[in-house]
């Protein structure tokens, strides 16, 4: 059986919804360092940002607002992963795993969608 494009459609949306509170999850975790405090805003702000740009692409009224709100996910995916990358762990193994975790999910969603702007341009 052929899945429909609003599936997938829909499939990117709860993608990004659930990676949005796995970094939430993650930074209830991390030392409370000031640094960590500032980058836990910064990340769970991005992270949040991915999927209501996504949101707004499918809602868009023309191609030029839908590439535009595609190109915001990808530009919100890459700053998730810097700031998941700046928050310091303090050597503990398993928080580590979980960021590293969490900054391959927010490259795989910046690689889908370049792959969407490529497809719409």
């Amino acid at each position: 059986m052929e899945k429909n494009k609003n599936t997938k459609q829909f499939d990117l949306e709860e993608r990004t919804f659930l990676f949005a509170k796995s970094v939430r999850l993650f930074v209830k975790k991390i030392p409370g360092t000031i640094a960590n405090i500032e980058d836990g805003k910064q990340v769970i702000r991005s992270s949040g940002s991915i999927g209501a740009n996504y949101i707004e692409a499918n809602e868009a009224l023309s191609k030029k607002d839908f590439v535009m709100r595609i190109k915001m996910s990808r530009k919100e995916s890459k700053e998730t992963r810097y700031w998941l990358m700046l928050i310091d762990v303090k050597n503990d193994m398993g928080l580590d795993k979980e960021r590293q975790a969490l900054a391959k999910e927010a490259t795989e969603l910046m690689m889908i969608f370049s792959s969407i702007m490529r497809k719409a341009c």
